[in-house]
């Protein structure tokens, strides 16, 4: 049985950091980092944008080349699945029958994708995006003539796809079970401008719809016929509802769980020896008054590994980073800063109809978020309005005149 002093499962953006931030450091322990894919490590939100739309090959998303982990003695352990934990003795089972023996475990294997729970969801033509191997076997579906693509989904993952199959000349329906697309992390009024950008590009949209099964003809995928009956005639469905936090091993062997794995300031489990980061692990967060939740975000993942990697290297820094995402659709740069859940009042800074403006979130009077399309300065110089719980007059943010970094 092999044997790593730091065991590391997910090669994704949390799992490849803390590995880069052990060597950083001066760990010289060994180092083996585990995931299901036997590819190289590699980088997720290219999937749904420029690895999709052929913009960037696989070489140019991967963290870092081949030789960069052979020069710094780290194991790439490819094509394992953990599918037990014991914490006792300290091992991980693989699906494959190998077993791996650790000091310190970092789960970084984040969450697959959600699927539809209903007849046809398993036809051929129905797609996720949450590997390069979900997207390569869309792009293969996509080059066989396929020319009508529908999206189960109005978040982040279906809007971007759905800008890369019109830049690409596809028909594309996308469905919506709310009222309003990014109805869970945005407010009304960017909702709105982004639904309008995705219409006025000839994407039909369909809202407070709901699925009641996808139709097929010899095990191909002909429609999707939603809960009212209507039919949408098809030939792809990328199904993107969200995820489910890749959890069950860490549960099974007693971790406590809650939306995730419950971690502590220094991302550490309940489990002896073991922490968790990124999209699975469930941590209280000041950004959200003080609630334990998950962030599925890049900057999430790097910055707890980066946690993770001081813990273990002996610096107890605990974790305290401003939550910030990103979206590019056609020709908009749609960036957040902050946690608008719960808000209680929004100030629009900019005109939409310009295609470049913020929406400035309250609560309680302080800025707690941004959401800022094309405009990379409110962007920057809102972050330290978030951080501080700036109380500002809400004409102050709506004038335009000012920088935010004036507000200060």
């Amino acid at each position: 049985m092999e044997k790593y002093d730091v065991l590391i499962v997910g090669s994704g953006h949390g799992g490849a950091q803390t590995a880069i931030g052990l060597r950083k450091q001066g760990f010289h322990g060994s180092i083996g980092l585990l995931d299901r894919s036997r590819a190289l490590p590699y980088e997720r939100p290219p999937l749904s944008k420029e690895y999709l739309s052929g913009e960037k090959t696989f070489e140019r998303i991967l963290i870092r080349p081949e030789k960069f982990w052979r020069d710094r003695d780290v194991h790439l352990l490819g094509g394992s699945n953990v599918s037990s934990l014991d914490p006792l003795v300290k091992t991980i089972s693989c699906g494959n029958g190998q077993e791996y023996a650790y000091e310190q475990l970092v789960w970084s294997a984040g969450g697959d994708a959600k699927r539809l729970i209903c007849d046809g969801s398993d036809l051929r033509g129905v797609h996720t995006v949450r590997s390069k191997e979900d997207v390569d076997a869309l792009i293969d579906d996509m080059k066989a003539g396929t020319e009508r693509c529908t999206i189960i989904g109005g978040g982040y993952i279906g809007l971007e796809a759905a800008a890369v199959f019109r830049k690409l000349g596809h028909e594309v329906v996308l469905v919506e079970a709310f009222n309003r697309v990014l109805s869970r992390v945005t407010g009304p009024e960017v909702s709105r401008f982004i639904q309008n950008e995705h219409v006025s590009r000839e994407v039909k949209i369909h809202l407070e719809s709901g699925v009641r099964c996808i139709e097929g003809d010899g095990g191909l995928l002909t429609g999707v016929v939603l809960e009212t009956g209507e039919v949408i005639q098809t030939d792809i469905v990328l199904v993107g509802i969200g995820i489910e936090p890749c959890i069950d091993a860490l549960a099974k062997a007693g971790a406590e769980t809650a939306n995730g794995v419950v971690v502590d300031e220094y991302c550490q489990t309940t489990l002896p020896g073991v922490y968790a980061i990124g999209d699975c692990a469930a941590h209280i967060n000041p950004f959200a008054d003080g609630q334990r939740i998950r962030l599925e975000s890049v900057q999430n993942a790097n910055d707890m590994a980066s946690v993770v990697a001081s813990v273990i290297c002996g610096n107890f820094e605990p974790y305290h980073a401003t939550p910030w995402f990103w979206s590019d659709q056609y020709d908009l740069k749609i960036q957040t800063v902050g946690l608008s859940a719960g808000y209680d009042d929004s100030v629009t800074r900019g005109d939409p109809s310009n295609r470049s403006f913020s929406i400035v979130y309250l609560k309680n009077g302080k800025v707690v978020a941004l959401d800022c399309v094309n405009s990379m300065k409110d962007y920057v110089q809102g972050r330290r309005l978030v951080e501080t719980g700036l109380v500002a007059a809400r004409e102050d943010l709506a004038d335009t005149s000012r920088q935010l970094k004036e507000l200060l």
